[in-house]
């Protein structure tokens, strides 16, 4: 018996299709520094902040110890609309990675037919689609079912270089998500520290309002007993009242900021409220770690790799068209006259066959695609080298703004000492009738701006160690991204026949 030619045939396609045209991607290097250069202080018996292992990694906040802060933070990932946005485009990245991946295999289709006609006849006329027959003619049945399967061998590896743009590109998707979640983790974090420097510089406004109503009640004392003017009355009450309209003010900011935070959240403006607190947030020292770690933990540097490697595996799909395309075919069926005939053997057909396509002329089109392909790896390339040094410019301008921050709130906490020891001087010798009370509301005024301008130095600060810790990528790490398996496998292949039950307009998923 002849030996059918398919197993070696199977064989050799399978050794084909183990090649890839196309150059092999290769994570080019990036401009790392040695170190920071501003985590480096000149004077002696300073550090940033040693590396410490109770770093929270994941809830990163929790390194400001604020019970709200944290049960804050985590209703991002249940509500917020950026992060639902950045997970509908990974899905849709993951499907079409399986849309890629359905060319490793064959396609099949089943067809059948059934067909009732008449023929002949003495005299026929129509026109378009209708007809008018005459007598006589012939009619009669025809019936037929077929099943047609038709393969392209990945030989140049077309199909595998897609898959793995595609793959590439869901991981970028993949990060993408995780530079919006950081992101939102950021600036939440931001507004709610703002939001508690707000409720400080209330309270600050608040006691400063107390104390200054006391010095109305005794310069009115005095008014009245005879041993000051009116106008010491007047310039204590003018005093009082800009203070307290002062403090009547921090409530549109701190309104503004709640606002902001409940929209992160996912929920209306109406239907957050973040009530005061006495609590007073430390400002935390963050380990930078080293400047070569943050390729690895910044979801927007990988979000850039990935992309890169994804252009580099296009430029094999655009080399593939230069080889020709093999396609092996085959078809087999039945047809009858009659539809209970269709189960048997007379009527049965079969054909199986390749073609080989290859195209000799196309005016450049396959090389002007190589080369687009090329510009657009070339331009992911200076994307990701510019998205690293962007990366590390933020991590240092965090790092410069905390160290001359810190130098900024000692001098300017002194200056706060010295401004009200001289209001405790001068009030003193008001009262002893040395100086006119002019003087105190003046130090006095001197010592409230002092303690305001040392509260915005406190916020700069809070608000600096937040940005830093997200120019850090917040604990993220590149080792989280999905492998290649774990994307393949988010999108199952499906060889349902039935199209799928799409969920009904206007419910969730």
């Amino acid at each position: 018996m002849r030996r059918r030619p398919w197993p070696g045939v199977i064989a050799a396609a399978a050794l084909l299709s183990a090649c890839s045209v196309g150059p092999d991607y290769k994570r080019p290097i990036a401009p790392v520094p040695a170190r920071y250069k501003e985590a480096v202080r000149p004077q002696p018996g300073w550090k940033f902040g040693e590396p410490s292992d109770n770093f929270n990694r994941g809830a990163w906040w929790a390194i400001y110890d604020d019970p709200v802060l944290d049960g804050l933070e985590r209703r991002i990932d249940i509500s917020n609309q950026n992060l639902k946005a950045a997970a509908a485009a990974l899905r849709q990245s993951e499907e079409i990675v399986a849309e890629a991946r359905a060319g490793f295999f064959p396609t099949g289709t089943v067809n059948f037919q059934a067909q009732r006609s008449k023929s002949g006849g003495s005299a026929s006329s129509g026109t378009g689609s209708s007809f008018v027959s005459g007598s006589g003619g012939k009619i009669g049945s025809f019936f037929s079912d077929q099943v047609v399967a038709s393969w392209t061998p990945d030989f140049w590896g077309q199909v595998r270089r897609q898959v793995e743009a595609n793959v590439a590109s869901a991981q970028a998707s993949a990060a993408d998500l995780a530079s919006a979640r950081l992101s939102a983790q950021g600036t939440l974090a931001g507004d709610y520290l703002q939001l508690r420097i707000a409720d400080e510089l209330k309270r600050l406004l608040d006691q400063s309002a107390t104390a200054y109503a006391e010095s109305l009640r005794i310069t009115q004392n005095q008014y009245r007993s005879g041993t000051t003017d009116q106008s010491a009355v007047s310039q204590a009450q003018a005093q009082l009242q800009a203070t307290q309209a002062q403090s009547i003010a921090t409530g549109v900011t701190r309104a503004q900021f709640e606002h902001a935070i409940a929209v992160l959240i996912g929920v209306p403006p109406a239907n957050l409220s973040i009530a005061s607190t006495d609590y007073t947030i430390q400002i935390p020292q963050v380990p930078p770690g080293l400047p070569s770690a943050l390729l690895e933990r910044r979801p927007d540097i990988a979000a850039a790799e990935r992309a890169m490697a994804s252009a580099n595996a296009e430029i094999g799909v655009e080399v593939a068209a230069f080889y020709p395309t093999i396609t092996l075919s085959a078809d087999a069926g039945t047809n009858a006259a009659n539809f209970l005939k269709l189960v048997g053997k007379a009527g049965e057909f079969w054909s199986y066959g390749g073609t080989l396509a290859e195209t000799v002329f196309d005016a450049g089109l396959r090389s002007a695609r190589v080369q687009e392909a090329v510009a657009v790896f070339d331009q992911d390339l200076a994307t990701y080298r510019q998205t690293v040094l962007t990366a590390f410019q933020q991590v240092e301008d965090q790092l410069a703004a905390l160290r001359i921050l810190a130098d900024e709130a000692t001098v300017q906490d002194a200056a706060v000492v010295a401004a009200r020891e001289a209001v405790r001087v001068l009030n003193n010798q008001y009262l002893a009738g040395t100086v006119a009370y002019t003087s105190v509301i003046v130090a006095e005024q001197t010592a409230l701006g002092d303690a305001e301008t040392a509260l915005t130095i406190r916020e700069d600060r809070l608000v600096a160690s937040a940005s830093l810790i997200q120019a850090l990528g917040g604990g993220w790490s590149a080792a989280q991204l999905p492998g290649r398996g774990q994307i393949e496998n988010a999108a199952p292949l499906n060889f349902n026949p039935l199209p799928p039950i799409l969920p009904v307009q206007g419910q969730g998923r």
